[in-house]
């Protein structure tokens, strides 16, 4: 009797902290809105549209560190992202204008690619047996969810004994010390058929193109980058300024949290910690149920859920139930998404697919980020920004009911 893979091994613990540093650093950009803000006296558009900018870079590299890592291997691109994160936040650190922040974003952002998901989850979905990859990548997407935990409130730490840009010489400093896991990071061969290897890139890439699901699914990722990347960049600062007072005595006061701007930073560590929970979910329902019909359900909860904490008085309480119930469906599409990939059309080049996928994604959330601070700006609230949100839930939602759900026949070969 043949014995059951194991799920744990070196290159989904490598993966794991790799994607943890990389993601506990990304998701802490919003702890700085006001901060650097305040200090050059800008208006809250400009350091937005350079957390914009980082996520539309983050987007366009995603594809090509993917297609990188599949020509030159996996742990070079790994490095080169790695490297490329650590200059934009030393170069970051030094700027004094918004121009040049929007400008170093961009390599914070081509950092976030070569560290983030689209390398990392194909190297695990490679690594994994057929029965353990939805759980698996499920395990990586909960690892940069348990980064989110930290991220925040470890910035939100640093900051009140350090600058801000002190602050970013230490992350980058932890980026560097992510690359010692680096020879855990060894890419097995992808299983595949002859025909399958024989199948070019370019090949792959037109089947996918012709193939209206490879389309539904690009376009129903638009609202996740949109709603994260919002929430991530505004949401400590839409806490700050509109949520009710911490009264003294209170459960949150007595465990010395006793500004909304800590009930900020700690809101986005509760959507972490409860994300957790609900990737690790997703991975389990996703080998036993449609994929499909999952991603349906968790935009459709997204959307009642956004548009329920709009409607109603915003308050401590109000603040902590929505970040547990948007937290427990965050980033439980990532598992989903590439893993319908992966069934559709194989391994071989599931980074570079996903990439592409996920550049839908990021393009949502520059609208979501640039959006948030110009919305800002003209009005002085969110409100308008937020039912942007809701109404682009709602349309993921609807688009993902007709993908056809169905491994794609792989021609023969001549």
């Amino acid at each position: 009797m043949q014995a059951r893979a194991s799920i744990f091994n070196p290159v989904l613990i490598g993966g794991c902290i790799i994607i943890l540093v990389s993601f506990a650093i990304r998701a802490s950009f919003g702890v700085f809105q006001i901060p650097i803000a305040e200090e050059f006296g800008w208006l809250r558009a400009e350091f937005s549209l350079a957390l914009a900018i980082q996520n539309l870079a983050w987007g366009i590299g995603q594809p090509l560190f993917g297609a990188l890592a599949e020509k030159i291997g996996d742990r070079k691109a790994i490095v080169l992202g790695a490297l490329t994160y650590a200059a934009g936040l030393v170069l970051s650190s030094f700027a004094v204008t918004p121009t040049a922040h929007q400008f170093y974003e961009i390599l914070v952002g081509f950092g976030v690619a070569g560290t983030g998901f689209g390398v990392i989850l194909a190297v695990v979905g490679r690594a994994s047996s057929d029965e353990n990859r939805s759980m698996s990548l499920a395990i990586v997407t909960a690892a940069g969810s348990g980064g989110q935990v930290f991220g925040a409130p470890l910035a939100e730490w640093l900051l009140t004994f350090l600058s801000w840009q002190t602050v970013f010489l230490c992350f980058a400093a932890f980026i560097l010390a992510m690359l010692l896991v680096l020879p855990f990071m060894r890419s097995p061969t992808p299983p595949a058929t002859k025909a399958e290897l024989e199948e070019s890139m370019g090949t792959i890439l037109v089947r996918a193109f012709r193939d209206p699901s490879y389309t539904l699914i690009f376009l129903g990722f638009f609202s996740c980058g949109y709603q994260l990347a919002f929430i991530t960049a505004h949401f400590p600062a839409f806490v700050t300024e509109l949520c009710g007072p911490i009264q003294p005595g209170g459960v949150l006061h007595s465990i010395g949290i006793t500004t909304t701007s800590a009930l900020g930073a700690i809101s986005i560590s509760l959507i972490g910690f409860m994300n957790i929970v609900g990737t690790l979910t997703a991975g389990w329902a996703g080998k036993r149920f449609t994929k499909k019909y999952l991603l349906a359900g968790i935009y459709t909860g997204r959307t009642i859920i956004a548009a329920l904490f709009i409607m109603f008085p915003i308050t401590p309480t109000s603040v902590l139930l929505f970040s547990a119930a948007m937290g427990s469906l965050w980033l439980a599409t990532v598992p989903l998404t590439s893993g319908v990939i992966a069934h559709i059309y194989g391994l071989r080049y599931m980074g570079t697919l996903y990439g592409i996928v996920f550049f839908s994604h990021q393009l949502g959330s520059f609208m979501g980020v640039w959006l948030g601070g110009r919305m800002y700006d003209l009005h002085g609230d969110y409100t308008l920004v937020w039912w942007i949100g809701v109404g682009v839930g709602a349309f993921s939602a609807l688009v993902h009911l007709p993908i056809r759900e169905k491994r794609q026949p792989v021609p023969l070969a001549a």
